[in-house]
């Protein structure tokens, strides 16, 4: 059984890294050149019941252990004024929680686990067809073939894969503005010390200016609702400056030093509902099954979608996908109706107060003397 794997994401790499412990071979195809071809983006809290379990199965809670930062979970929620609203403390040294990890650091983890020749680089997958006798042609850019007995579609939102089972199609929900901060402990100790070890939201009507520590940068999002508005009006700081006029220039300092010109993407999301007829020998996993709102379950979800998928290939090879895919329309639905909940209530006119009852308990609301809460 010839099992290839298009997109070498968190995913994909978890996938052939589970299959690899228990001698079973994959290929993984990746559009990148190469790991260090383009940045990864920003830090990832990896969950217990998901992230970690991947991990635990794939054999790399270890190594995960002694590059992820506990730290990197606080977590503090501010007012245009720079008020404090919420305050989240991590315990010291603690991995029971959600610790945080570079996600290029955890792509290389993936990469180191494996055998070289697991990862072909720069294979863009551009069609895939079924084979008369079963099974799939694979056809990248440039003209390579591969062929395939089953085919598991991992390349993420625009995934190729996709057609074969579903047309579905997606949806924009946001638009995201992104700056880069290098070496801020040197260049901006008021923004290092500003936004702290880990996470940083400064939430207004409608819109969120975030900003997250790396290990020796500072990553700050600009979060806006979807609008019929050109969103490379965004790539010009002035124009993003204009949109937290009156806001506090502590909070706003944060978008004047960035390294690089603003990127911007729009936000897309799939149905909650991902479900498919089945079909043999061909199933999507991640951002290609059901893409979310990035709200903090996509890569998770990803990784448990891999370990899942890689334990029915074990033990049954026959009714692996059916079974694998039974499971995970049941599992992902409710995530994907939670995430798309919290990503409108981040966006509303409302949002600050939203988030305060979100994150407090409710046996600590009303009591403002005491912002910490836990998550």
């Amino acid at each position: 059984m010839h099992i290839a794997i298009a997109g070498g994401g968190l995913g994909g790499l978890t996938l052939a890294r589970i299959l690899h412990r228990h001698g079973i071979g994959a290929a993984v195809y990746e559009r990148e050149a190469g790991r260090a071809a383009r940045g990864q983006g920003g830090l990832l809290d990896l969950h217990p019941e998901s992230g970690q379990k991947a991990l635990d199965d794939a054999g790399l809670t270890a190594e995960f252990r002694s590059e992820a930062r506990p730290e990197g979970e606080e977590h503090r929620i501010l007012d245009p004024a720079g008020r404090t609203l919420v305050h989240h403390l991590p315990r010291p040294g603690s991995f029971a929680g959600r610790p945080e990890i570079d996600r290029g650091v955890l792509r290389d983890l993936l990469l180191d686990a494996l055998p070289e020749e697991t990862v072909s680089w720069s294979r863009r997958l551009v069609a895939a067809a079924p084979r008369p006798g079963g099974g799939y042609e694979l056809t990248f850019d440039g003209g390579h073939r591969a062929g395939c007995d089953v085919l598991i579609g991992a390349e993420g939102a625009r995934s190729v894969v996709r057609p074969l089972l579903t047309g579905t199609t997606l949806a924009p929900v946001g638009t995201l503005v992104e700056l880069t901060i290098g070496d801020p402990d040197a260049r901006h100790p008021e923004l290092a010390e500003l936004v702290g070890p880990g996470n940083l939201w400064c939430v207004g009507e409608c819109r969120i200016l975030a900003a997250q520590r790396l290990g020796d940068s500072i990553r700050v999002g600009v979060s806006l609702p979807a609008d019929d508005r050109d969103p490379d009006v965004y790539r010009d700081k002035r124009a993003l400056l204009e949109l937290f006029d009156g806001w506090s220039p502590r909070l706003t300092a944060l978008l004047e030093p960035g390294d690089n010109p603003p990127t911007v993407r729009r936000i897309e999301t799939m149905p909650a509902d991902p479900g498919w007829t089945h079909r043999p020998g061909v199933t999507l996993i991640g951002d290609a099954a059901h893409l979310m709102p990035p709200v903090g379950e996509g890569a998770n979800q990803a990784m448990l979608d891999a370990a899942e998928l890689a334990a029915a290939l074990i033990a049954d090879p026959a009714s692996a996908i059916r079974t694998y895919e039974e499971a995970m329309f049941t599992r992902i639905r409710p995530i994907a109706e939670r995430s798309a909940r919290i990503q409108a209530m981040m966006l509303s006119p409302t949002a600050a107060d939203d988030l305060v009852r979100f994150f407090t308990p409710a046996a600590e609301r009303g009591r403002p003397e005491t912002p910490a809460v836990a998550r």
